[in-house]
């Protein structure tokens, strides 16, 4: 969108934990395709993550540049850095480089707290990135403005959000600490939030339109929504880099699957930060081997039984938490692909043999595996992992839950245990012959051809993504005018 003032400037600044990252920099390159000269900001650790995405971009004639700041954050070197992680180490060198190089408008990963006060005070629009899609900041909020959670008599008695489109069922078990006790947490998101030119969405209206009306209208929310980003990524070697290098060979993994019937095989992945208990490993191969299903399984990294001291175990160590002769029996049978680190999950989700995904309900994972087509078992842990389940199974019924029961701070102890018995029976439930799974498969391929759609050109993102250019080249031009 190319005027007398010349290209909208916009900068990324992502997060460094890969939940956040992965879609920030999908966001910028989504952006740089509609003509926007987009920079991600980033520290030279960290954009080393995307450099060959960005390379590709930049031969596809997208102007797309990354900025890497003279400094580095410590202890944090990859993408499975927590929300928690300390990024004030940046301020100066941002400030310095946003002072000689003001941008039209910053996009700022919400975990960056301390970044909004200082774009204000430099006069910069900001617009904040959250990460996640309106259903659940709905639900939050109207938890927030509506119910009195100390009036519950347990943290497992039911209880039904106030005011939405959906009947939404949760219990205080399932909250953020945060959110079950607000007057202790001042709610700094929010604040965050508020001061803000609006929001960057991943999501897109068809998958949950009347929480996007009730979000803009209701709430009063500045949004556009222009996902899912992840569809921007359409080569092999796009889809097969994104984060980190994968630790399986790709065409090794592919291979594997091209031996398997269609929708025949299960993809399990808890996303690149939750650390599973021993107990809660072993617990997963005796359900997954009990199910009788084929299945890939991305094992990450491991919570050893004293998190506070040794936060997390090596990949390598995965074999001392299986269950004897598992992995033996699993490649005897052929039955069953172990993954220890990093999968190219795009991949191996849009693989004909994938019927099913055992997913945290991460949005990432969820908006993906929606993406692919594929239902899910759900098996929320951290975040707002709870609020996505409930999309999942009870507004848009694509997915069977697994039954956990309990919000866990990422590297805290568990407190329960989801046993195989229930592993069995939600595999068995949504990779079976029923009507029930049949009418999950056919509703999220609808789903996932309008996520499509919704990104092509005259779709609801991709014209969300030319109104937030045309508003800020309309704003450069007021600006060169001398119009406040």
């Amino acid at each position: 969108m190319a005027t007398e003032t010349g290209l909208v400037k916009m900068f990324f600044f992502p997060f460094i934990g890969g939940g956040h990252q992965i879609p920030m920099i999908d966001t910028a390159r989504v952006f740089a395709s509609h003509g926007a000269a987009s920079t991600i900001i980033a520290t030279p650790s960290h954009a080393l993550n995307f450099q060959n995405l960005i390379t590709r971009a930049q031969s596809s004639g997208h102007p797309i540049t990354i900025h890497t700041l003279p400094a580095e954050i410590r202890d944090a070197t990859d993408v499975t850095a927590g929300p928690m992680t300390d990024t004030t180490v940046l301020l100066q060198p941002l400030k310095t480089f946003l002072l000689r190089h003001p941008p039209d408008c910053i996009v700022i990963d919400m975990f960056h707290r301390w970044a909004g006060d200082l774009v204000d005070e430099l006069r910069i629009p900001r617009i904040v990135f959250t990460g996640n899609g309106c259903f659940p900041r709905c639900v939050q909020e109207n938890i927030r403005k509506y119910l009195n959670l100390e009036n519950l008599s347990s943290d497992y008695e039911p209880f039904v959000v106030p005011n939405l489109p959906d009947k939404v069922e949760l219990t205080k078990s399932q909250l953020p600490i945060f959110a079950r006790n607000p007057s202790l947490f001042p709610d700094k998101m929010k604040d965050f939030e508020d001061k803000s030119f609006g929001t960057i969405i991943n999501s897109f209206y068809e998958l949950e339109p009347d929480y996007a009306d009730y979000m803009r209208n209701e709430l009063g929310k500045k949004a556009w929504i222009v996902g899912p980003v992840s569809l921007c990524n359409r080569s092999v070697e796009d889809k097969t880099q994104r984060g980190k290098l994968p630790t399986i060979d790709d065409q090794g993994c592919l291979k594997w699957l091209n031996s398997k019937e269609p929708h025949s095989v299960i993809y399990v992945c808890f996303g690149s930060l939750i650390r599973l208990p021993p107990q809660q490993l072993k617990e997963i191969a005796y359900g997954l081997e009990a199910s009788g299903k084929s299945f890939v399984w991305v094992v990450g990294k491991i919570m050893k039984s004293s998190p506070k001291n040794k936060e997390e175990d090596d990949e390598d160590d995965v074999q001392t938490w299986l269950p004897e002769g598992f992995e033996e029996r699993m490649k005897e049978s052929n039955r069953g692909l172990i993954v220890r680190g990093w999968a190219p999950q795009l991949l191996i989700l849009e693989h004909g043999a994938i019927g099913g995904f055992v997913t945290h309900c991460g949005w990432n994972s969820t908006l993906e595996g929606i993406c692919a087509g594929v239902p899910m078992v759900t098996w929320p842990v951290t975040a707002e992992q709870f609020l996505n389940e409930k999309l999942v199974t009870s507004v848009l019924r694509i997915g069977v839950p697994v039954g956990s029961r309990e919000w866990v701070w990422f590297r805290d102890e568990w407190k329960e245990v989801v046993g195989r018995e229930m592993v069995e029976i939600a595999v068995k439930k949504l990779m079976g012959e029923s009507e029930e799974a049949a009418e999950m498969r056919m509703r999220v391929k609808k789903i996932a051809e309008s996520g499509t759609r919704a990104v092509e050109e005259g779709g609801t993102s991709y014209q969300d993504v030319d109104a937030l250019i045309q508003e800020l080249q309309e704003r450069k031009v007021n600006n060169c005018n001398g119009e406040v």
